[in-house]
Order: structure tokens, then sequence, then C-alpha cells
């Protein structure tokens, strides 16, 4: 009873204390952002502490009524201690956007950071005031630890996305379990080179799958189902992971299979880590895709390869404090596809990609946050033979933190793009521009990661008149550029 009466009042005065803190110290945003995640944790740990203040009390009075023996008591006090921990139980995570776009009709306008015509082949621009859909995602994880140290995690994700702005959406949903497996580590059974591994089997997203967020890009996603194993210890200073994926082609019918409409694709990851360098390397198959019919004379792609050498940096390119990444990715065949590993099943035997990826955080001065990125890629027979796709694109995220609850966020988008789809497809070359201005709101700023926040935004996109020729949304009625954008938009994770 006491420790509940004691939890409220602990965690008012820490957060009174973390308000006191926020005010004295305003003039140094970047300090105190890491200050104020200080406190939270210690918010966080001490109502933790009085909720195992509270189960320990009940614990003791079952033990002095008899309905609890010693060794019932030892271990259901064990059992709290690992909740309180993080050890086991439930958490749930989740990341939502939602809003409304619109041109200067007042109409829905097409929009998404894969809008331009290099976009279906992984060419993103800026998200900020471009997005009108609404995407949602929840995780359930359950975590539990075993008496002889082995623990394990459960995890299920579900999602759903929409491009309608209606409150019933059914009929238009994508819902869909995006994720379940389960995964164990510290197995006392591990040794050598396995003491510290993990191993899982299910469908998931890989754990070392990293972004640009503010284009919406993977640098690498793999995802399907599968199994694998990480952490082994190879060296003092080498990590190594082993997975397979399976993912499905849904889009053609194999002649003469009982199962019409779908292949397998395999693919089976080594990744490496050697300190601050990540070394991937993937080959790829697909039982029967060689008797996909996609364009007189061509053969599609039953295998390939994809390999990726990425950095993962500590400061800001050795500049300023922040951080960065980067990487560059080669594949052949099936591992054309750069990005999504195995999604593509249309792709030549003789295809072959290259991407640059790059970005980076950091604060120019206490109240201004700056991201640029870089994404490119050059790629050729990768449809049909002779075609060739050249994009480029720069991104800068910046964002000024005028109070405690409200920032400017700026967003310039440049892309770049020569085109050739070959075997009678429109060639063509010319480049796309975004500025976007957005007022936000946010329970606290201060820091990239900071969500939730709502938004208020006007963009203003432009590209070469030749690229409406292309196909897609580009050159339809009311979507030919040189034109202003407005909406509102909200973002949530946690």
């Amino acid at each position: 009873m006491n420790a509940v009466m004691f939890k409220t009042p602990l965690a008012i005065a820490i957060t009174a204390a973390g308000v006191a803190l926020s005010g004295a110290a305003s003039a140094d945003n970047h300090g105190l952002e890491q200050r104020l995640a200080e406190l939270e944790a210690r918010i966080a740990a001490a109502e933790q502490r009085a909720d195992v203040a509270e189960q320990r009390a009940e614990i003791a009075e079952a033990e002095a009524e008899g309905r609890l023996s010693a060794d019932e008591v030892e271990a259901r006090l064990a059992r709290v201690e690992r909740q309180a921990s993080g050890e086991e139980g439930f958490s749930f995570n989740a990341y939502a956007r939602s809003g409304l776009l619109l041109g200067e009709d007042g109409k829905s306008l097409p929009g998404g950071p894969y809008v331009t015509p290099a976009g279906p082949l992984g060419g993103a621009v800026g998200r900020l005031g471009n997005e009108g859909d609404t995407y949602v995602e929840g995780i359930f994880n359950y975590r539990m630890r075993y008496d002889n140290g082995a623990r394990a995690h459960y995890r299920m994700m579900l999602a759903d996305s929409v491009s309608t702005s209606n409150d019933w959406t059914a009929d238009e949903s994508n819902l869909n379990v995006r994720q379940v497996y389960a995964e164990f580590s510290d197995l006392p059974s591990f040794t050598g080179v396995f003491e510290n591994a993990s191993i899982w089997a299910g469908k998931r997203f890989d754990r070392d799958n990293f972004d640009i967020h503010w284009i919406d890009s993977d640098f690498i996603f793999l995802a399907g189902t599968g199994a694998g194993i990480y952490d082994m210890q190879l060296a003092e200073n080498w990590t190594s992971n082993l997975s397979l994926y399976g993912r499905s082609f849904s889009d053609f019918d194999i002649i003469g299979s009982e199962d019409p409409g779908s292949t397998d694709s395999l693919i089976l990851t080594s990744n490496n880590y050697v300190g601050n360098w990540q070394f991937m390397v993937s080959g790829l198959s697909a039982a029967d895709n060689d008797e996909r019919d996609i364009e007189v004379g061509q053969t599609a792609a039953d295998s390939g390869f994809h390999t990726m050498v990425a950095y993962h940096g500590d400061s800001f390119f050795g500049l300023a404090e922040g951080n960065f990444k980067a990487a560059l990715i080669h594949g052949q065949g099936l591992g054309a596809e750069a990005k999504v590993l195995g999604a593509d099943g249309s792709l030549t035997d003789d295809a072959q990609a290259t991407r640059l990826g790059l970005y980076g955080t950091t604060y120019l001065a206490p109240s201004w946050r700056v991201a640029p990125s870089i994404l490119a890629e050059t790629s050729r027979d990768r449809y049909v033979q002779g075609d060739e796709f050249n994009w480029a694109g720069l991104n800068v995220r910046l964002a000024n933190e005028l109070t405690e609850n409200f920032e400017m966020q700026y967003e310039a988008s440049y892309q770049v793009m020569d085109l050739d789809q070959g075997a009678g497809g429109n060639a063509v070359k010319g480049d796309f521009g975004k500025f976007t201005l957005a007022p936000t709101f946010k329970p606290q700023v201060g820091g990239f990661w900071q969500r939730p926040e709502v938004r208020l935004f006007a963009s203003y996109t432009d590209w070469s008149e030749e690229l409406n020729e292309y196909g897609g949304s580009f050159g339809e009625d009311g979507f030919t550029g040189g034109q202003w954008s407005f909406g509102v938009q909200t973002e949530v994770w946690f």
C-alpha cells in the first residue's frame, strides 16, 4: 500500500526537476536531450521499484498467511525482479503516420517518397510534406527468462496501409501479419563461438536492416520467412550472422505446376561486423523463375548474388558530434534488386545494379539540427537487354527548435534521372525538385528521433517536362509540375 502511495509523488518530483533543468539549459539543447533521457530513465526505474515493492509486499503477505512456501516465495520474487528489469513480460511498440495531402485546387494529389519515375527503381525523395497515406504498425513482444539463464523473445507485428481519407476503410484495408517469430539467446548449451549467439525462426524483418528515415528508404531490407543465427563471435572484433530467408513470387503461373502463382525465392546471407565495418554477402535462387515470360528473347534470372560494404560512423563524418552511415551495394541477376533482397522476379539473367547511400545527423548550433543524405544507383539489362537506369538524389532535412514544444522543419530534395526502358519503352532524362516548410508541434523537442509530432506543411514541387512522358502519375491532369501542395500529418513511434 505504501509503495503505491509513494510511486506517483516520486515520478512527479523527478519530472518537475526535469522541467527546471530544461529551463536552465535552453542554450544547449544537444546536452539537454541527453540529460532529459537520463531523467526519464530514472523516472521509469523509480516507478519499476515502486511496482516491485508493491509485489514484494503482496508475496510477503501470502507467505505470512501460509499460502506460499519459502521456495515458492523465492521463485515469485525472482520473477518479479526479472519483470522489473525488462528481462520478462509483455511490451508494445508502434509506428504510425497519417495525413492529408492536397493540391492547389483542394483535391488529393499523388504523393509519397517514391512518386518520381525513378521511384519504382528505388529512387526515393524526401517524404516531408509528400505523404497522404495512413500506415500503422503494432508490435507485440513477450520476453521470458528461464531458471537456467536462457532467454526467449516472441514477437508478432500487425500492419495496415490505406490511401483513402475515410474513417471506414475495410474495403481498402491491407491488414497483414508482417512478423511472427521466436528468438532464443543465452542458451547454456551454446559454447565457443556460439556462446553469445541467438537463434530464431519464423517470419520477420532482419534485425540488422538500416535505413534513411527522412526519405523512407532502407539501405538494405532483408525479410521473409526462415531462420538464422546472430552474433557468432568468430574473432575478438568480428561477429557474424547467418540466415536463410524465403520469399514468394506470386505474379505468374508455372506451366504444369500444381500450385500456380508462386515460386520460392531463397536468400542465404552472411552478415559480418568488424569494428564499425559491415560486410554482407548473399546468394539468391528462385526455382522455375526462368520459365517466367518477360520479353521475347529474354530469360528471367533464377539465381544471383548481392554484396554490401557499409560503415557505421559514431561522428558526423569525422567533422562534428553526431553519426553517419554509408553503404556501397552491388548485385547481379536476382541480386540486382539492391534494396529489397529477393523481391523482384522480373530481373534478367544479365541484370546488374550498383547503389551508393549515405546520410548523417548533427547539430549545427544548439537549436539547429541537420540531416543530409545521398542515394544513387546505376543499373542495366534490368528487365530487357540494353535498358539502362541511372538516378541520384540529394535530400537535406533541417530543423530549428524554437520552444520546448515547437520547431520549424525544412526539407529540400533534388533528384536527377536518366531512364532508358529499352525495347520500345519511353526513354526520358530530367530532374525533380521539392522544397517543404513544416511548422511542427511536439510534446518535447530535441533530437532527431523525438516523436510523436503533428505537422502542418506547404511544399513546392517541380520537374522537367520530359518526365511527364515516362508514364505513371507524372503527366496526369493536374500533376505536371510547378505546383504547391498543402496538408497536415502526424507521425508516431515508441
